[in-house]
């Protein structure tokens, strides 16, 4: 498939699921490191809202910049010659949307908005130590969301139904950053625990787990593919 640059920020779970999904079709691109809460970042000038994944490539022979996930992984299952992180069938395709859904909106405001705010952007920013009744809430409603995923993946094979697929990756995007600084209890959740591990175990995912953050190493665990 066409080369191509991906600008992104490697805890950003978004571009998580953008380079999953492009490794995944094994697409040969580039990366461009970002900082998109910088004045100066270049991202400003490919993407209207400033925010990360943009991936420039060409399409029959012309410019086309894709802003953010779901444009990305969009364009790559409407070049697929057959179902790609999509699933043929129809219930499975509206069960993956619902679950995309979930996480790009209720798991972004209820844990991401939290822990993440606490653990990255506040030393990011430099903005002071966490808080630590924002970390309790934020832990309690990440052990809301493991649990669902934990019921869904005792009835199915994946989080969406019989294959692997942008539900899949979705989740795994934003699980992996949480990970990377040991919030999730892994003990707890043995179903979720084994659908990690397969998905750690996909090529597309070892240029996620040799991300490093800025003062902070992952957790012991996190790059071991049998943990």
């Amino acid at each position: 498939m066409t080369a191509g640059v991906l600008h992104h920020f490697a805890f950003d779970p978004a571009s998580r699921a953008a380079r999953l999904a492009l490794g995944e079709a094994r697409v040969d691109f580039t990366e461009v490191a970002v900082r998109p809460w910088e004045a100066d970042c270049p991202l400003r000038d490919l993407n209207p809202s400033g925010m990360p994944p943009v991936f420039v490539t060409a399409e029959a022979g012309r410019p086309l910049t894709l802003c953010e996930a779901p444009a990305i992984l969009g364009w790559l299952e409407d070049r697929a010659t057959g179902p790609f992180l999509m699933p043929a069938d129809p219930g499975e395709r509206a069960e993956t949307r619902r679950l995309v859904h979930w996480f790009e909106r209720r798991f972004n405001d209820e844990v991401n908005a939290v822990l993440l705010h606490e653990r990255l952007e506040k030393p990011l920013l430099r903005l002071g130590s966490p808080d630590a009744l924002n970390l309790r809430e934020g832990r309690q409603a990440l052990k809301a969301h493991l649990a669902m995923m934990e019921a869904l993946l005792g009835e199915r094979d994946w989080l969406a139904g019989g294959r692997m697929g942008r539900a899949d990756l979705t989740a795994a995007a934003h699980v992996s950053v949480l990970d990377y600084f040991g919030e999730v209890q892994w003990q707890t959740w043995p179903g979720l625990k084994t659908w990690y591990m397969r998905l750690k175990s996909r090529p597309c995912f070892r240029p996620l787990l040799a991300d490093k953050f800025q003062g902070l190493a992952p957790v012991v665990h996190y790059a071991d593919l049998d943990f």
